[in-house]
């Protein structure tokens, strides 16, 4: 096996879990509010197979960023569209938010058993859980960026839609297209356009102290 190979064995199963949990929470906040367009269309389920795009997830793999089926919701069936548009948003970023917290927790737990820091295998089991953590705060941090299509965006273009229409238009169209360039642009250069891998150390940082890792 190679390194790349293990690497990915180690964090697969976490992003599997992450972009799950990621949409079920989209879900599950629009049921909440209101809606019932995503139940309906049964994603209100922790089956990977319902949240999983095979060519996104097939991304993730091959490059490094990828995408899950977006959950659809409408805004007319929310008892407050502005405000719940942002909640349904936000419920998936900070799902992972959550989910790091509990991996790395976990992998904290496992490391006060004798076998979990003694021996190769454990390690390896330790190491595996925290990159789980890792990869969960990755989510977090990359889908709240203020481009369209990422939940960071709604926290404008929600009321965007109503100010200007046209230019709602215009930053909805291109921001994949600005995204994926940002992307391209930073894994054949040294620019940090978007800087967040910074962000997610620092709070992966801020995990290990809080939870006294040596």
């Amino acid at each position: 096996m190679d390194f790349d190979f293990i690497y990915m064995l180690k964090i697969l199963p976490g992003i599997l879990i992450g972009l799950t949990v990621h949409e079920f929470s989209h879900a599950f906040a629009s049921y909440r509010l209101g809606d019932f367009t995503a139940k309906e269309d049964g994603r209100l389920t922790l089956n990977p197979l319902k949240h999983i795009d095979p060519l996104g997830f097939l991304f993730i793999v091959i490059a490094g960023f990828g995408w899950a089926k977006p959950v659809m919701f409408r805004p007319e069936n929310l008892r407050k569209p502005k405000r719940d548009e942002i909640i349904i948003s936000l419920a998936g970023p900070f799902s992972n938010l959550i989910l790091a917290a509990v991996f790395f927790s976990l992998s904290r737990l496992l490391y006060l058993f004798p076998f979990f820091y003694s021996q190769e295998t454990g390690l390896f089991i330790v190491n595996m859980v925290l990159a789980w953590g890792y990869v969960n705060l990755g989510l977090f941090v990359f889908n709240l960026i203020p481009i369209p299509p990422l939940d960071g965006s709604h926290l404008y273009t929600t009321f965007l839609r109503e100010k200007n229409e046209k230019l709602f238009t215009y930053v909805y169209r291109y921001g994949s297209l600005a995204l994926l360039a940002i992307i391209l642009i930073e894994r054949r250069t040294e620019i940090d356009i978007l800087p967040f891998g910074v962000v997610i150390k620092a709070i992966g940082d801020g995990f290990m102290k809080i939870l006294q890792f040596n």
